[in-house]
């Protein structure tokens, strides 16, 4: 089980920090990430890390705003957002797999959701 909390209402330029907690133990080759979906659009890929490793991987769109990192004494990754953009808006789902891949159907197991409102 996957839960997602911090997320909220924010203007443009400034941040959040999104934090996901796991409920068990990951193996180390699990891969975690974060997705995105606004109103009428697909589920997109934002941040991944690797659960052992501490590897990471961004979409092109969050590239040096966005920072994911996990804690695995916590049992919990996270989701830093800088320089929030309007388009960043969207409801943020955090998502446990056993690989890196950017397609929402190779995850498992998923959070319900939190959202995110950007001011302009």
């Amino acid at each position: 089980q996957l839960v997602e909390s911090g997320g909220g209402l924010v203007q443009a330029g400034g941040s959040l920090k999104l934090s996901c907690a796991v409920s068990g133990r990951p193996f180390s080759s699990h891969f975690m990430g974060w997705f995105r979906q606004a109103p009428g659009k697909d589920r997109e890929f934002v941040a991944g890390i690797r659960w052992g490793y501490g590897s990471t991987y961004y979409a092109d769109s969050v590239k040096g705003r966005f920072t994911i990192s996990r804690d695995r004494s916590e049992n919990a990754f996270y989701l830093e957002m800088n320089d929030l953009k309007p388009q960043d808006a969207a409801r943020y789902f955090c998502a446990q797999g056993t690989s890196y891949d950017t397609t929402p159907n190779s995850y498992r197991n998923w959070g319900q959701g939190t959202q995110v409102t950007v001011s302009s």
